[in-house]
């Protein structure tokens, strides 16, 4: 389930006065304005052109060991591959190169210490180069920090890292690749491009109550109309209807098993399921648990439910 739709979801289930309310709403409205941020990133690179073969793949995860990176961009060319890395940051920035502290300032004057976009972008430069060198590919690696936002001003840029705003990140990538040795020699980018898809790895996010601290018992139980944005769909013969709208979903009980197995923990039971959505009949929660995909472990009345690997 994605992030942002996650986060509005979980929302949805907390009382108004729940003390993490505030927090996830400030986190929802920061996803929300990097997916944006990404989406602008992307329709960017649509300008792009090289007469020479190349790929660009979005939103790479991959892993060594128990060392996992995620890269928002990655362009391959037969001169090198670039990362790069989007970052939504409004207000005056500032890289401090005595310090090397990264801040902003907001319009009303407001300091803001974060983290420095170039310490990211060293340690996925730093995993690609050892990442190529098991695969056997001889790339030279480069990278370039996007910032998206439409509000941002640089009061300062470091000298050594390539930094720009998104409407400048075709000219940077084309500096970049200038500044590459020549093309390597029997490359087949193709090849590389498959074996990178190949060793995908997605981070496998904890449970967002876990992660958030929230305590499950916190969450209202029901089942959710798309329609009314509430946690008021009933069962009414076979199928769900809202009290509130009258619409009818009947795969609504899927959502609320997503939401479950995103919110709470990752596998779920029958009596679960029931105290989750507040469907009172066993025999209803063994129907709806049985037209899933999820894997079945466990004998009877003992059977738990998990997301398939």
């Amino acid at each position: 389930m994605p992030i942002a739709e996650a986060l509005e979801l979980l929302l949805g289930r907390l009382e108004s006065d729940h003390p993490q309310r505030e927090f996830l709403k400030r986190k929802l409205h920061w996803t929300m304005a990097g997916t944006r941020g990404e989406s602008r990133l992307q329709k960017e690179f649509k300008e792009f052109y090289l007469e020479d073969e190349f790929h660009i793949l979005w939103n790479v995860n991959l892993k060594i060991g128990t060392w996992p990176v995620q890269m928002d961009g990655l362009l391959l060319t037969s001169h090198g591959a670039i990362i790069i890395e989007s970052k939504n940051i409004n207000g005056q920035l500032y890289f401090n190169k005595e310090t090397d502290e990264f801040f902003r300032l907001t319009i009303e004057g407001e300091k803001t210490i974060l983290e420095d976009p170039r310490i990211q972008m060293n340690k996925h430069i730093r995993f690609l180069k050892q990442f190529f060198k098991i695969n056997n590919i001889r790339l030279p690696i480069a990278g370039l920090i996007v910032f998206t936002a439409k509000e941002c001003e640089f009061l300062s840029k470091p000298p050594d890292t390539a930094i720009c705003k998104t409407y400048q990140m075709v000219e940077y990538l084309l500096k970049i690749l200038l500044a590459f040795p020549p093309e390597s020699p029997n490359l087949n980018l193709l090849k590389i491009k498959r074996m990178i898809l190949a060793n995908q790895a997605p981070y496998k996010h904890p449970p967002l109550c876990v992660h958030f601290f929230i305590d499950s018992k916190d969450l209202k139980p029901g089942v959710y109309c798309r329609s009314c944005k509430e946690l008021t769909m009933q069962r009414n013969k076979r199928n769900w209807e809202c009290s509130k709208c009258g619409a009818r979903d009947e795969s609504a009980h899927i959502l609320a098993i997503r939401e479950y197995l995103t919110f709470v923990e990752r596998h779920l039971t029958n009596q679960k399921l029931r105290s989750f959505c507040g469907v009172e009949s066993r025999a209803v929660a063994t129907r709806l648990l049985g037209r899933t995909d999820l894997k079945r472990i466990g004998e009877s009345k003992a059977y738990s439910y998990h997301m398939p690997e």
